[in-house]
């Protein structure tokens, strides 16, 4: 019989779930429902949202269509299988939308077709009743087994037409029919041995469908008392738990007959299931009731036995058959906390962000636990310093958020673990751990190991020197920590600072582009920036000092006597000229700055002993035994030598010629030419600068010094001073601070920084136009009180000079063992004297005279570019101030037999005495 298949497509809201429902057997591709529709999505969202399936049941039976958004059959549906004998057949289907990440549960239930016949467990049956059955006596039947539910079950029974029984079917509270033969007249053996009778047992199906079973009836002797039960329903409660041999209860009937007629034997009904006889035992003597199998309340919760009485009657032949009685036993079982809860991820976001929002969906994770009541109460716990929690979706349905921020750089993953625990006891509780990584998000930036480095290079190396090598760090990882380093050009004099240095990008290594020269740069600041990969990128600065070191790759100068190459320079001196008379002095400079600037003369051998000898250190050329009347001219070669490594020279050729001539007659021709009315001008328009500026720059210093005592009162510091406003800092002061508190580098000047910031040049001649100041030494072990008490301390030193070349504070005269020379000493004859500033008129025209000579020959400057006379002291940064070459004691007014001396620490000490008396017919001159 071919029944047509039709679909029940109806849908509602069930406990605020979408129910469907489908018929069984229904063909694969057979729409159940539309999911998309009846959940709100819209169709063409669905690929996007990879709209599945969530549980294998629901993948084993069901699809979703992406297309339409429908959920169809995939599988063949056998209710009976599924179900059983359940009344209702409902499955669950989850569905699961990611983008965000939803979870929704559908019910799908499977309605019952009726394609199952009623069938008998044994399709022919002998019933033996005895000839003194009563009318109305009753005969069970076995009943009729139908895998399908409701209407399609068995609904009734028909007995063929027959004169002696009749047909009737108890209904049980469950709604089970089961058949009795009713006997409606007597039977007489002797009249009818035998009655055969068709039981047909008819579901209500449509169309219905029917089994058949042939009963055969024997009709035997009296044996008329059968075997009665005391009660005809017994009901007993056990634990699931109880223990296989476990004696139930025992049932018992009596028999009023003797004999073997009253002896009474138990078993199983007919209406007895196999799976209850595979459980339960009965002994046939006893009748007692035992376990045989595992009881579970989660397959089961009661069962039923059918138990029969028979009574051992006569042998057959004597026509009287045992009879028998019949009782029905209940078994209900008490739920033990037997299972432990189950824990099923549904779905799990791994990695996730670190910048992830409070309360993002982590993991979908569903319970169950197959006991009941509180032993089926679960509840799911993770640790309490995860930044994490469970937030209950619906019933057995959690969802696992974010709490609080993640940061990878504390925690690069958790392993989470949750923990189910049921309400029975004892409890019982399952753990599940996975692992949830937490993905990068470039939220550092890359951190320089300091922020201020410093490094050292020696002048004229090749191009492509390594320089120093800078070093940061990112906690990120991946592409936010791969770091990148670049110079920022900020100029330097207008060149940018990339045509000096270059940097490798990968390792951070600066390297040379071009060879330096320290007498241009002496030191330089490069900052480097280091930027990740990250988006958007992060980067942070720091700054490098490079310091470059001099080296001897500039020979002595000789810039008095000034001569063409390869000609000499004549002096003439008095023939009568006694030892120690002063000839003439040399006097040259070197570009070179320590050692590699420290000079020393000499007169070349010559085939003839000369009675001349030249200063070691000061250039001077005197007298060295008395000449005779017969000596002609001679030929000096003096060599000017530095002490660098290696050393070089220079050398000037000068010819001594003797005259008839008294001393004081000598010395009356070398007076200096007379200035001219410009020449005098040029001296007053100078003074007159100076004194301005002098005035200008004590004024604002002391409204400096007073707006920083009234801010700071007693504790009044530099630093405080300079913080007090939000202005961008004068470029007077410009240093360096390590992170302990020590000044690694200071730079004080009074134009804007450049790169002959090395000078130290405080109240120059009025030639210098360079005013910087820089103080290099280093630091180390100088506290921050100290650094400021330092300042000060320069600060006065350049405030009280500045009314005029007023004379130098001792504290910065070197001691005998400070000054320069091969051992670090000298005697006071070679060792020169720090210039007098309180020169005299005919000084300074002296000075303006020797400067325009040498412009108009081309002649090197004392000092780089600060005019003949600039008193200017260079130090690179390997030097301190104990280390600077005293160059103005080699200073020489031409035409004077002075040198320029220290005249000690006061305003009023005396000036060095003049090896000759040119300086007081001078100044006559200046005065007239």
């Amino acid at each position: 019989q071919v029944l047509s298949l039709f679909l029940l497509c109806g849908w509602g809201w069930v406990s605020g779930q979408i129910h469907y429902s489908v018929v069984e057997e229904a063909e694969l591709g057979t729409v159940v429902g539309n999911v998309a529709r009846d959940l709100g999505l819209k169709v063409e969202e669905l690929p996007g949202r990879r709209l599945r399936l969530g549980s294998e049941e629901s993948l084993r039976y069901f699809a979703v269509r992406l297309d339409s958004g429908t959920l169809v059959v995939s599988q063949r549906l056998d209710r009976e299988r599924l179900c059983g004998a359940a009344a209702s057949c409902v499955l669950s289907v989850q569905v699961v939308a990611e983008n965000p990440l939803q979870l929704f549960r559908l019910e799908v239930e499977i309605l019952d077709l009726n394609d199952n016949s009623p069938s008998f467990p044994t399709a022919h049956r002998t019933l033996r009743i005895a000839e003194s059955a009563t009318v109305a006596a009753r005969f069970p039947l076995e009943s009729a087994q139908d895998p399908d539910v409701g209407t399609n079950a068995v609904s009734s029974y028909r007995l063929s037409p027959n004169s002696h029984f009749s047909l009737d079917v108890k209904q049980q509270p469950d709604g089970k029919l089961f058949p009795e033969l009713v006997l409606e007249r007597a039977l007489d053996r002797e009249e009818q041995p035998e009655v055969q009778l068709v039981l047909t047992a008819v579901d209500g199906g449509s169309p219905a469908r029917s089994g058949t079973a042939q009963i055969t009836v024997q009709v035997l002797d009296v044996n008329d008392n059968a075997p009665a039960f005391d009660r005809t329903t017994y009901k007993v409660k056990v634990p699931e738990n109880t223990p296989v041999g476990a004696v139930l209860l025992r049932v018992n009937a009596s028999d009023p007959d003797e004999g073997p007629n009253g002896e009474t034997q138990y078993s199983f009904g007919v209406h007895t299931s196999d799976s209850v006889r595979r459980l339960f035992a009965l002994d046939p003597r006893s009748g007692e009731v035992r376990v045989s199998g595992a009881l579970d309340f989660e397959e089961s919760r009661f069962y039923e036995i059918y138990v029969r009485a028979h009574d051992g009657g006569v042998p057959e032949d004597k026509g009287s058959p045992a009879m028998e009685g019949h009782c029905h036993l209940r078994v209900e079982l008490i739920d033990i906390n037997d299972n432990s809860p189950e824990i099923v991820l549904t779905s799990v976001s791994s990695p996730v962000q670190e910048d992830a929002a409070p309360g993002t969906v982590i993991a979908l994770i569903g319970v169950k636990d197959s006991d009941s009541g509180d032993n089926g109460q679960v509840r799911l716990q993770i640790a309490k310093e995860l930044p994490f929690k469970l937030v209950s979706s619906f019933k057995e349905h959690f969802s696992l958020v974010t709490s609080g921020p993640l940061d990878r750089e504390k925690a690069t993953g958790y392993n989470i673990t949750v923990r189910a625990v049921d309400s029975g006891s004892p409890q019982r509780a399952t753990q599940k751990t996975f692992y949830l990584r937490i993905a990068d998000v470039n939220d550092n930036a890359p951190n320089f190991s300091s922020p201020f480095d410093t490094a050292h290079i020696q002048e004229n190396s090749l191009p492509g020197t390594s320089v120093f090598s800078v070093s940061a760090s990112d906690p990120d990882e991946g592409s936010n920590a791969k770091l990148s380093y670049s110079i920022l050009d900020n100029g330097m004099q207008d060149v940018p600072i990339s045509t000096y240095f270059r940097i490798d990008q990968d390792n951070g290594t600066i390297y040379t582009v071009r060879a330096l020269d320290y007498e241009q740069d002496k030191v330089f600041q490069v900052p480097v920036e280091v930027k990740d990969a990250g988006s958007p990128a992060l980067s942070s600065t720091a700054v490098v000092h490079v310091f470059v070191l001099d080296e001897n790759d500039n020979a002595p100068n000789i810039v008095y006597p000034s001569v063409p190459k390869g000609s000499a320079f004549h002096q003439a001196i008095p023939a009568l000229a006694e030892p120690g008379y002063l000839v003439t002095k040399v006097v040259a400079v070197d570009a070179d700055s320590g050692h590699n600037a420290w000079l020393s003369y000499q007169l070349q051998e010559s085939a003839e002993a000369l009675p001349f000898q030249v200063e070691r250190r000061s250039g001077e050329i005197r007298v060295a035994q008395a000449l005779r009347e017969s000596e002609d001219s001679h030929r000096l070669v003096v060599e000017v030598r530095d002490n660098g490594t290696p050393s070089l020279s220079a050398s000037v050729v000068i010819v001594v010629s003797p005259e008839e001539s008294s001393v004081q007659d000598f010395s009356k021709s070398l007076d200096l030419p007379q200035s001219s009315p410009e020449e005098t001008n040029l001296t007053l328009y100078l003074t007159i600068s100076l004194v301005s500026i002098s005035l200008v720059s004590c004024v604002m210093f002391g409204l400096v010094a007073a707006r920083c005592l009234r801010a700071g009162g007693a504790s009044w510091t530099v630093a405080g001073c300079c913080r007090g406003t939000g202005r961008k800092p004068a470029s007077h002061f410009r240093g360096q601070m390590k992170p302990d508190g020590f000044i690694k580098y200071l730079d004080v000047g009074g134009a804007g920084l450049t790169s002959q910031a090395q000078n130290y040049t405080s109240c120059f001649s009025p030639m210098s136009d360079q005013s910087d100041f820089l103080f290099v030494k280093p630091f180390s072990h100088s506290s921050t009180a100290e650094t400021v008490a330092a300042y000060e301390q320069v600060a006065s030193t350049l405030a009280s000079p500045c009314d005029g070349q007023a004379q130098p504070n001792t504290d910065w005269r070197f001691s005998q063992t400070q000054r320069p020379g091969t051992s670090g000493s000298q005697n006071g004859e070679e060792a020169g004297a720090w210039p007098n500033n309180q020169f005299d008129t005919e000084m300074l025209q002296a000075m303006i005279l020797a400067s325009a000579n040498e412009a108009a020959d081309g002649g090197s400057t004392l000092g780089g570019g600060n005019g003949t006379m600039g008193l200017s002291a260079r130090y690179g940064p390997q030097f301190t101030l104990q280390h600077v070459p005293d160059y103005r004691q080699n200073v020489y007014i031409p035409g004077s037999n002075n040198t320029l001396t220290n005249a000690g620490g006061k305003r009023d000490a005396k000036n060095a005495a003049p090896a000759g008396g040119n300086k007081k017919k001078s100044g006559k001159k200046e005065k007239k």
